[in-house]
């Protein structure tokens, strides 16, 4: 109870930047779930043909690893942190607002950049700030930031879907099948069949056709709609800037975290057990720092083979779990208005939302969860269940029903294994290694990798591929798991870990999410 009452005395203490933080990451989960319903029409407003279209998620996903390096840069003061929440808060309404006018792939692919780039900034800055002000106790904190991205997450697709067109942006004669406008993959398929001796896909993008009466502007509306949704959250960063008297060129009056540089960070010795307690200060943490910084670091010299392994094979774990994430975010509607199940796409719109929605149900579930649960456990039930629902998901092919069913399935298994998988690997390392840099790069590539592979995939082999690839990369993730779980029992730190505080570190670093 002494716990519970100190922690929430922080939150008190700490309430309206810590709203804050949590708001910018719904900013975050808004922008990362609109693009696979809105894939079609996105594709009829620019003209452009399959592949074309999958260099938008390539080049925002990209831009989101590059711009979660970047935000880096901007943690050392809570003036620097709070600018770049609100220039990357404003940049996704623009992006919003922005996309209805972009008629051209490569103009789309650019601003979807631009958002990566924001998405990335707040994804380090936000997480960074929370555990500057809470330290130990912000596991809980964290937990609920992640919930917004969710929550945002859930609720662009839903937005979304009263506006997609109905109508077919596809010319009436470029294949035998054009009686539903939904059905993406196939149509491609069948104009490559037809088509592709006469006339390359480079050549059958539709310049100079139109879209059909309201196709272009219905769907625009939703992306007017979640411009305006998001504009509080900058207005909110602004607002906290003012409190702390960083719109103008006076002192802040109460620093939420120390102005020193990092390297002066590094050399304050450990703080007391209750330094939580206190006014906020950042110590130091060596896996909160950047890749390159992580790698430099003097003391990871003359480690043994399976500290470097742990670090390896656990990224490999979340690059495979987190890439499945995105994918089947991403490329769940299509498969649905595909063959053999063929959904109306108006149904096959809620599958993203309902994947987003059990994740966001699944991180609420996991706080209690992990106090009473070790994450190595956590992690292992989340992988086979990933497999083991894809299994399902193969051979019920056919049936609807259970393509719904398995979509809440993978939300729940996918949503907790990125803390539980960076707890444990912190816990084995003693946080002693980089675990957080590496498992957040990994996850991230993986993200950008599976996505386009997967796009690939699907257009070439066909619908049933994707739940194939699914298998194939649950596996995958499973094995990585294995040799995990091998490597740590191998490594000769294990051992020296008090009980104590591998419990305390499992709260902490369980609370980190992409």
């Amino acid at each position: 109870m002494g716990c519970d009452g100190r922690v929430s005395g922080l939150l008190r203490r700490n309430l309206q930047p810590t709203l804050t933080y949590w708001s910018v990451f719904f900013s975050f989960g808004l922008c990362i779930a609109f693009l696979g319903p809105t894939l079609l029409d996105l594709r009829c407003q620019t003209h452009s043909s399959l592949p074309q279209i999958s260099w938008v998620f390539f080049s925002q996903q990209l831009c989101l690893l590059l711009g979660s390096a970047l935000g880096g840069v901007f943690k050392r003061t809570l003036a620097q942190s709070l600018w770049a929440l609100f220039t990357s808060s404003l940049a996704i309404s623009l992006v919003f607002a922005v996309i209805p006018f972009c008629r051209d792939v490569k103009v789309l692919a650019s601003v979807m950049a631009l958002a990566g780039l924001a998405m990335g900034c707040i994804d380090t800055v936000a997480n960074m700030q929370l555990v500057r002000m809470y330290q130990k106790d912000s596991a809980v904190f964290l937990q609920v930031l992640h919930f917004f991205v969710g929550f945002g997450a859930l609720l662009s697709p839903l937005i979304a879907d009263p506006f997609l067109s109905e109508a077919n942006c596809l010319p009436a004669n470029s294949t035998a099948n054009t009686t539903s406008r939904s059905h993406l993959f196939h149509v491609s398929r069948v104009l490559g069949q037809h088509h592709i001796e006469a006339k390359p896909w480079s050549n059958q993008t539709f310049r100079g056709l139109p879209p059909k009466d309201g196709a272009g502007t219905r769907v625009s509306y939703a992306f007017w709609i979640m411009a305006l949704i998001n504009l509080p959250v900058p207005m909110a960063v602004l607002t906290l800037l003012s409190r702390e008297r960083l719109l103008t060129c006076c002192p802040q009056s109460r620093p939420l975290l120390l102005s020193a540089d990092e390297l002066a960070l590094e050399t304050q010795p450990p703080e007391k057990e209750d330094a939580s307690s206190l006014p906020p200060k950042f110590q130091s943490h060596p896996g909160h720092e950047d890749l390159f910084s992580c790698c430099q670091r003097k003391n990871l010299r003359g480690a043994p083979y399976s500290f470097f392994a742990i670090h390896i094979t656990a990224a490999l774990v979340l690059f495979m779990t987190d890439g499945l994430t995105g994918a089947y975010s991403a490329f769940v509607y299509s498969y649905a208005v595909e063959k053999p199940l063929s959904v109306g796409h108006k149904v096959a719109g809620y599958l993203p939302s309902l994947f987003w929605g059990f994740i966001t149900l699944g991180r609420l579930l996991s706080i209690p969860i992990s106090s009473r649960m070790k994450p190595a456990t956590m992690v292992f039930i989340n992988v086979v269940g990933v497999v083991v629902t894809f299994l399902v998901l193969l051979i019920f092919s056919y049936n609807v029903v259970f393509l719904f069913v398995g979509t809440a399935s993978l939300g729940l298994f996918l949503s907790s294994t990125f803390p539980s998988m960076l707890a444990y690997t912190e816990d084995s390392l003693q946080y002693k290694g980089c675990a957080t840099t590496v498992l957040v790069t990994g996850a991230g590539v993986g993200e950008m990798v599976l996505q386009m592979l997967v796009g690939s995939i699907f257009q070439a082999q066909g619908s049933y591929s994707f739940l194939v690839c699914g298998v194939i990369f649950g596996c995958l993730a499973f094995t990585f798991y294995i040799l995990l779980l091998f490597f740590h029992r191998m490594h000769p730190g294990l051992p020296s870990v008090p009980t104590q505080d591998r419990s305390i570190g499992m709260e902490n670093a369980d609370c980190y999410q992409r």
